[in-house]
C-alpha cells in the first residue's frame, strides 16, 4: 500500500484500515489509527508505520482519543452490535430496545445509532427479519399458518398478512409457486449470464460457471417462485446486457424490479450513480450514506442485479478490488473493460477539433 493510499485513508478516516497501519504526527509527537476523529494534520508532518511498536520505537506516543494500541471505539461498537444481533437471534420473546441496551451495556439511543449504522436496520427491524426467516423455514412443515406463526414467535397471524411480500403465507405453506419469473440463460464473456424478470422489470442478473449454477442461485434467491424459460421475450433485454459487457459506454436503461430493505435500496441507488470507468471505496460510499463500510459491503453482496446495479465499482481503500459476489476475476474484467472504454472516450474527446 503506497503512502498516497495511506494518506487517502487518513483523509477519509477509513475505519476499514484500522489495524493495517498507524500514522504519526511530528508536530504533536502522537501516532493514531486511520479512523482517528481528531483534526486532520498537515501532510508534511505525517509519517506512516505498519504497527504501533514501530511508531513508538521512533519516539511517538499513542493517541488517547483513538487508542491505536488496542481496540478502537468503532471496533468495540462492532463487537457490541454483533453481540446484540446474537441476543436478538436467540431471544425466545421480542426484546425491547431498553432491555437489549441494558444487556449490552450502552444507552438505548447509542445502541440504536450504532446498530443502524452497522446493519442498515434498527434492532426491531433486525428481530422482525429474523422472525420472518424462521417462519419461512417452518411454514412448509407446519399443519397450519397459525402453528408456524406461533412456533416462530408470533402471537397471531395478523402481522404476516399485513407485511405480505407478494405471496401469502398460506400459499407458501401449501407449496404454491407464487409469482412466475421469466428467465433466459446465455453464455457471455464472463461465463454464463442469467436474466430473470417479473411484469415490473428485471429482478435478477446473475453470473456463473454454467447454466445450472446460475439457475441454482436464482432458486436460492427466489425459492417460492416458478421459473419459466422465455428466451424469446427476454431476447432484446439480453442483447442489451451483452452489449453493455462488451461496450461499457452503452449503459443499459432497462426497467428494474429491485427488492430489498430501505437501506439496501439506498445503497443500490448510490451504486447506480457511480459513472462507468470510476470507482468508490466502501468508506466513501458509507460516508455518503452516513453509514458504516461493513453495512455497505453487506448490501453490495446482497445485490441481485450484477452489472446493472454496478457493485463491482466499489473497491477496498488500500487499492485492492475487495470482494465480489460473482468472483473477483469477473470484477477485475468488468473494471478493466470500463477503464479502457473510458480512456478511449477521453482520448477521442481531447482529439476533437
Amino acid at each position: 500500500m503506497s503512502e498516497q493510499r495511506h494518506w487517502q485513508a487518513v483523509c477519509e478516516r477509513d475505519a476499514t484500515q484500522d489495524g493495517h497501519f498507524v500514522f504519526a504526527v511530528r508536530s504533536t509527537g502522537i501516532y493514531c489509527r486511520p479512523s482517528c476523529p481528531a483534526r486532520r494534520p498537515l501532510r508534511e508532518n505525517v509519517s506512516f508505520y505498519s504497527a504501533p511498536a514501530q511508531a513508538e520505537a521512533a519516539g511517538y506516543r499513542p493517541c488517547k482519543r483513538c487508542s491505536p494500541q488496542g481496540s478502537s471505539l468503532a471496533e468495540q461498537l462492532d463487537a457490541l452490535v454483533t453481540a446484540a444481533c446474537r441476543l436478538l437471534d436467540e431471544a425466545q420473546k421480542p426484546l425491547t430496545l431498553s432491555a437489549l441496551a441494558a444487556r449490552i451495556g450502552l444507552s438505548p439511543s447509542h445502541l440504536a445509532r450504532a446498530f443502524k449504522a452497522r446493519t442498515g436496520m434498527t434492532p426491531k427491524a433486525w428481530a422482525s427479519a429474523r422472525q420472518r426467516e424462521r417462519l419461512e423455514r417452518t411454514l412448509p412443515q407446519a399443519n397450519s399458518v397459525l402453528d408456524a406463526a406461533l412456533a416462530s414467535g408470533y402471537t397471531s397471524t395478523r402481522t404476516l398478512y399485513e407485511a405480505a411480500d407478494g405471496v401469502s403465507p398460506a400459499r407458501r405453506r401449501l407449496g404454491a409457486a407464487g409469482e412466475v419469473l421469466r428467465i433466459s440463460v446465455a453464455p457471455c464473456p464472463l461465463g454464463y449470464l442469467l436474466l430473470a424478470a417479473t411484469d415490473n422489470g428485471l429482478c435478477a442478473l446473475l453470473f456463473g460457471e454454467s447454466d445450472t449454477a446460475v439457475e441454482t442461485e436464482l432458486r436460492q434467491r427466489f425459492p417460492a417462485a416458478t421459473l419459466q424459460r422465455d428466451d424469446g421475450a427476454l431476447q432484446d433485454w439480453l442483447q442489451e446486457v451483452l452489449r453493455q459487457i462488451e461496450e461499457p459506454a452503452r449503459a443499459s436503461r432497462l426497467p428494474l424490479d429491485l427488492r430489498g430493505s430501505a437501506f439496501q435500496q439506498r445503497v443500490w441507488q448510490a451504486l447506480r450513480a457511480i459513472p462507468a470507468g470510476q470507482t468508490r471505496t466502501y468508506g466513501q460510499l458509507a460516508a455518503h450514506l452516513d453509514s458504516h463500510p461493513r453495512a455497505v459491503a453487506r448490501a453490495c453482496a446482497s445485490n441481485p442485479l450484477g452489472l446493472l446495479v454496478p457493485c463491482h465499482r466499489v473497491t477496498a481503500a488500500d487499492g485492492g478490488l475487495g470482494g465480489y459476489r460473482w468472483g473477483v476475476a469477473r470484477k477485475a474484467a468488468l473494471l478493466k473493460a470500463e477503464a479502457e472504454a473510458s480512456s478511449v472516450e477521453t482520448e477521442q474527446t481531447e482529439n476533437r477539433p
